[in-house]
Formats: C-alpha cells, structure tokens, sequence
C-alpha cells in the first residue's frame, strides 16, 4: 500500500485539476455541459486513477491505473487543442497548459516504467 498524496505525480496532478477547473470557468456558458464538463471529468481522472492505483496488491495492478491515468492525460491534452482550436483558450493559456499537461504525462511514463521495473526485481 502507498499513500498517494506522497506522490509528486498525484501533487501536480491535482494542480493540474485547480488549473482546468479555473480555464474551464471561462468557457462560454453554452459549454457548461459540454466541453466544460468533459474536461473537468477527465483531468479529475487522473488523479483519481493514480490514488485508486495506490490502494492495488500488486505493482503490476497499480501499473493498471497509472496507465489509465495517462489516458486521461491524452484525453485532456486532446480536449485543450479542441478548445483553442475553438478559440476558447488564449495561446498563451494554451501553451502553459499543455506545458503542464505534459510535464505530468512525463512523470506518469516515468513512474510507470519505474513500477514495472521494479515488479521485474
């Protein structure tokens, strides 16, 4: 068992979560179900399959959800294009947030090699 909120990967993920919840508030109202909404579920996925992962037996079955957290990584990457293409997000916004994005896509890749390897051990 592991206390995620140990985890920097679940730090920065939740940060993440503050930062799209803010983005999002700025949406136009006719997105509130929409997009809006999308987002919010997906990047909350992420740091909610990471603490799920935590509470697994085994690495392999935390590797599981780590995986399942970057792909709401990728959604969320895929929804921020969407939204700017849409010119919902200024390109400045966009590009810190994608820097974020992928910076926590990074650490995600690296945990999960790093739990994988040591299951090997």
């Amino acid at each position: 068992m592991r206390d995620f909120r140990d985890l920097d990967v679940w730090k920065n993920s939740v940060d993440l979560v503050e930062r799209i919840y803010f983005i999002t508030g700025n949406f136009p109202k006719s997105e509130i179900y929409g997009l809006s909404q999308q987002l919010r579920r997906a990047v909350v996925s992420i740091s909610s399959n990471i603490s799920e992962g935590c509470g697994k037996r085994t690495s392999k079955d935390f590797a599981q959800f780590l995986y399942n957290a970057f792909g709401s990584v990728k959604e969320v990457e895929c929804q921020l294009i969407i939204a700017y293409r849409l010119k919902y997000l200024e390109k400045d916004t966009f590009d810190n947030i994608m820097k974020e994005i992928n910076s926590v896509g990074k650490m995600l890749r690296g945990f999960i090699n790093y739990i994988l390897e040591k299951e090997i051990k």
